[in-house]
C-alpha cells in the first residue's frame, strides 16, 4: 500500500503526531505522581565555600624558542662616493679686538709723601737678579708725624722706621732665602687722664719709649720629603732696659704613604726675656718658655670631600719660674663641594699653643708699660662651620660661625694711676696699658661679601660679631663686639685711579683706678664709644714710571678713642708721587 502526501497536508500530519505523543507522556506521569507525599529536608552541615590556590602568571615567560632567544648579527656596510660640489668659502680673517696696552713692569720704586700734622712717608724697593737663579732685595720704610691731636698735653709725636734685606735663590728641586732686618720705632705715652695731674706734674712727665728690633731668618724649601723649613731669631729691646730674645724653627716634612698625602709640622718657639723693673718700681724680674710641638696630619680628596685630619702635642717649659704642662689639641678641617663651586661647606675643629711675647704685645698697643707678664695662650679649641662659594662669575662670599675656648687669653687694660710709691716714669701716670689673662669662650660670626663688577671697579665688605665670655675678669677689656669694614676701588680712565674705605669699631670697655692711697680702690668703670673712619685716595699716572696721590683718613674728623684717654688726629691728607724704574 503506498500513501502519497501532498506538499499542503505535510504540516497538519506533523502537528497531529506531536498532540497524540504529548498526551500520552501527560498520562504517564500522572500515574506515577499519585503516591508522592510531603517530605522535609534538613540541611545538617552549613555551606562554607572555598578557593582553590591561584597561580600568578609570570611577568617575563620564558621562551624555549631557540628562534626566538637567539640573536641575529647585523652588518652593516656604507657605501660612500664622492659628490661634486661648487661650494667655495672665503679665505677667514680675524676681527680686530680692541687689546689694552701692555703695561711695563718695573722691579724698583720709590715714594714720598707729606701732609699735615708734620706727616711723612717715604718707601724705597729694589730688587735685583744676581744671576739666572739668584737675586737680591731690600726695602727702606719710613712713617713719622711730628703730632698736634687736639687738647692733648704732653708730646704725642711718633717715628718708624725700618730696613729690610733678602737674598735668595730659586732652582730647579730648591729655593731658598736669607733675610735680615732693623726696625725703630718711637712713640710717646701722651694719653694722661684729664683733671688729675697739675701743670707743674705734667711738665715733669718724661712720656718717650723707643723700641729696637733686630732680625735674622730664612727659609728652605725642596722637592723632597722636606717640603719646607723656616728659622728666625729675633732681638727685641726698648729704652728702660727691657729685652727679648726668640728663636723660631718650623719644619716640615710631606710624603705619600698608600696613596695618601702624610704632612709632619715640628715647631720649636723658644722665647726668654726681662723687665728692668716692675710697674709699682720693684726689682727687675724674667720670663722664658720654650715651646716643643709635633703635628702630623694626613689629607684625604675623596670627589667633592677634602679633609686634613690631624693632631697637634705640644710641651711648654718654663724657664723662669711657672710651670711646665704637655697639651694636646684637634687639629681637623674639611671642606665640601655642595654644588661646585657656587657652594662649598667648610669646617673645622682646631687647636694649638701661641707663644705671646713683649714684641708681638707692641705691634698690638704701642702703649703698654715696660713691666708685663709674659705667658703663652692655651687656645683649646676653636670650632666653626661655614659657607663659601660664589654668588655669581664676579661675586663671591663667605659666611661662618665659630665658638673659641682659650685659657690664658691675653687683655689689654689701663695700668690706672698709682701715686703711693713715688715712681715718675713716664708709663706710671695712668697712661699705659698692662696685660691680663683670663679663662675666655668667644662666639663670633664673620660674613665677607666681594664684588668685581667690571675690571674697572671692585667693592668689598665684611664684619665681625663678637660675643665674649670671662672668667676672673669682669670684662672682656678693649674688645669690640662689633667690627666692620668696606672698601671700594675705581679705574676711572687708564689715567686716573680712586678708591675709598671705611671702618667702624664698636664699644669696648676699660676700668681705671685713679689713686691707690685711698682704701678701698676708686675704680671706674669705662665704656669707650663706637666709631667709624672714614678714607680715600685718588692717584694720576702721568707715565708709565711717574704717578702721583692725594689720600685722606679719618674724613669725617671723627674724635674718637682707639685706648683709654689715647684720641687720634682728626683730618688728614697727604700727598705725594711714585716712581718705577729699572737699573
Amino acid at each position: 500500500m503506498s500513501f502519497i502526501i501532498s506538499k499542503n497536508k505535510s504540516l497538519s500530519s506533523i502537528s497531529l503526531l506531536s498532540l497524540c505523543l504529548f498526551a500520552m507522556q501527560f498520562s504517564f506521569s500522572q500515574k506515577k505522581d499519585d503516591n508522592i507525599g510531603t517530605e522535609v529536608v534538613n540541611v545538617v552541615k552549613p555551606y562554607s565555600p572555598s578557593i582553590s590556590d591561584a597561580f600568578k602568571v609570570k611577568e617575563t615567560p620564558t621562551l624555549d624558542d631557540e628562534n626566538t632567544a637567539k640573536k641575529e648579527n647585523i652588518q652593516y656596510t656604507i657605501f660612500s662616493f664622492p659628490v661634486a660640489s661648487t661650494f667655495a668659502p672665503a679665505k677667514g680673517r680675524a676681527a680686530n679686538v680692541d687689546k689694552s696696552a701692555e703695561e711695563k713692569m718695573f722691579s724698583n720704586y720709590l715714594t714720598l709723601g707729606a701732609g699735615n700734622f708734620g706727616t711723612v712717608n717715604a718707601e724705597l724697593f729694589i730688587t735685583e737678579s744676581i744671576s739666572n737663579t739668584d737675586y737680591f732685595g731690600g726695602m727702606l720704610r719710613h712713617n713719622s708725624t711730628q703730632g698736634g691731636i687736639a687738647d692733648v698735653v704732653l708730646d704725642d709725636k711718633m717715628f718708624n722706621t725700618a730696613l729690610d734685606l733678602t737674598y735668595g735663590s730659586r732652582k730647579k728641586g730648591m729655593t731658598w732665602n736669607a733675610d735680615l732686618g732693623y726696625q725703630n720705632q718711637v712713640y710717646n705715652w701722651y694719653g694722661i687722664h684729664p683733671t688729675i695731674f697739675d701743670n707743674a706734674t705734667i711738665a715733669s712727665i718724661d712720656e718717650q719709649q723707643t723700641y729696637h728690633t733686630l732680625y735674622l731668618g730664612g727659609r728652605l724649601g725642596l722637592d723632597n720629603i722636606l717640603k719646607e723649613s723656616s728659622v728666625r731669631f729675633t732681638r727685641f729691646w726698648d729704652a728702660f732696659g727691657s729685652a727679648e730674645n726668640r728663636f723660631v724653627a718650623k719644619p716640615s716634612l710631606e710624603f705619600d704613604i698608600v696613596e695618601q698625602k702624610i704632612r709632619t709640622d715640628f715647631v720649636l718657639d723658644y722665647i726668654n726675656g726681662s723687665f728692668d723693673q716692675t710697674y709699682s718700681g720693684g726689682n727687675s724680674f724674667k720670663y722664658g718658655f720654650t715651646n716643643i710641638g709635633f703635628q702630623p696630619s694626613i689629607k684625604i680628596n675623596k670627589g667633592d670631600l677634602s679633609m686634613n685630619v690631624g693632631v697637634g702635642f705640644f710641651y711648654s717649659a718654663a724657664q723662669e719660674g711657672g710651670e711646665s704642662k704637655f697639651f694636646i689639641y684637634p687639629q681637623v678641617t674639611g671642606a665640601f663641594k655642595l654644588v661646585g663651586d657656587l657652594m662649598v661647606f667648610y669646617a673645622g675643629l682646631e687647636g694649638t699653643l701661641q707663644q705671646n711675647s713683649y714684641h708681638d704685645f707692641v705691634q698690638q698697643n704701642f702703649f703698654v708699660s715696660p713691666t708685663l707678664g709674659v705667658a703663652p695662650t692655651d687656645q683649646k679649641y676653636d670650632v666653626y662651620a661655614g659657607l663659601k662659594g660664589k654668588l655669581a662669575n664676579s661675586v663671591s662670599y663667605n659666611i661662618r660661625g665659630s665658638y673659641k675656648n682659650e685659657e690664658g687669653k691675653a687683655l689689654f687694660k689701663s695700668n690706672g694711676f698709682d701715686d703711693s710709691n713715688g715712681n715718675t716714669d713716664g708709663f706710671t701716670f695712668g697712661n699705659s696699658f698692662n696685660v691680663v689673662y683670663d679663662k675666655m669662650k668667644t662666639i663670633s660670626f664673620f660674613g665677607e661679601l666681594k664684588a668685581d663688577f667690571s675690571k674697572n671697579i671692585s667693592f668689598g665688605i665684611n664684619g665681625t660679631f663678637s660675643s665674649f665670655s670671662t672668667d676672673a675678669e669682669k670684662e672682656a677689656w678693649n674688645l669690640p663686639a662689633i667690627q666692620l669694614a668696606t672698601t671700594l676701588d675705581v679705574t676711572i680712565t687708564p689715567k686716573w685711579y680712586a678708591g675709598t674705605s671705611l671702618f667702624f669699631v664698636g664699644e669696648r670697655k676699660d676700668q681705671f683706678i685713679t689713686s691707690s692711697l685711698v682704701t678701698p680702690f676708686p675704680i671706674e668703670n669705662i665704656t669707650l664709644k663706637s666709631y667709624f673712619d672714614l678714607n680715600a685716595h685718588v692717584g694720576f699716572k702721568y707715565s708709565e714710571r711717574l704717578t702721583f696721590y692725594l689720600r685722606g683718613n679719618n674724613l669725617a674728623n671723627q674724635d674718637y678713642q682707639r685706648w683709654l684717654s689715647y684720641p687720634v688726629q682728626g683730618l688728614q691728607v697727604l700727598g705725594g708721587a711714585s716712581y718705577k724704574f729699572d737699573f
